[in-house]
């Protein structure tokens, strides 16, 4: 079981920065690629960001590219997700998420990953 711990929401004004930070405890050696995922109210959940832990590979949705930036620190088992220029529409809950295995084809896919944390709330004001 791996248990995922996401912290770092808040509020904040349009074009202003927040990071986000996902700590990742247990039995982590089995996963492979970390996500970031939000879902907005009414909204389905989507796709924001991933990267192996090996630090080889990343993916962002285009709707964050140059905006937001995925990193980790293997020493601490924790993923960051930096976001700049935020606008109201990155409004959302924030959620990070764990995939065993050995694949970064379905990086985007959340129902290919296997953990999820509780989610941060990040607001956005105009």
């Amino acid at each position: 079981q791996v248990h995922l711990v996401e912290s770092g929401g808040g509020l904040v004004q349009a074009g202003g920065s927040l990071r986000l930070s996902c700590a990742a405890s247990g039995r982590t050696f089995n996963t492979y690629v970390m996500g970031w995922f939000r879902q907005a109210p009414g909204k389905e959940r989507e796709f924001v960001a991933a990267l192996t832990w090996s630090g080889g590979k990343t993916n962002y949705a285009n709707s964050v590219k140059g905006r937001f930036t995925i990193s980790s620190d293997n020493a601490k088992n924790t993923v960051y997700l930096q976001m700049n220029s935020l606008q109201p529409e990155d409004t959302a809950v924030y959620y990070c998420a764990a995939q065993n295995g050995a694949s970064f084809l379905y990086s985007d896919y959340p129902k290919r990953y296997d953990y999820w944390g509780q989610g941060t709330q990040v607001t956005v004001s105009s």
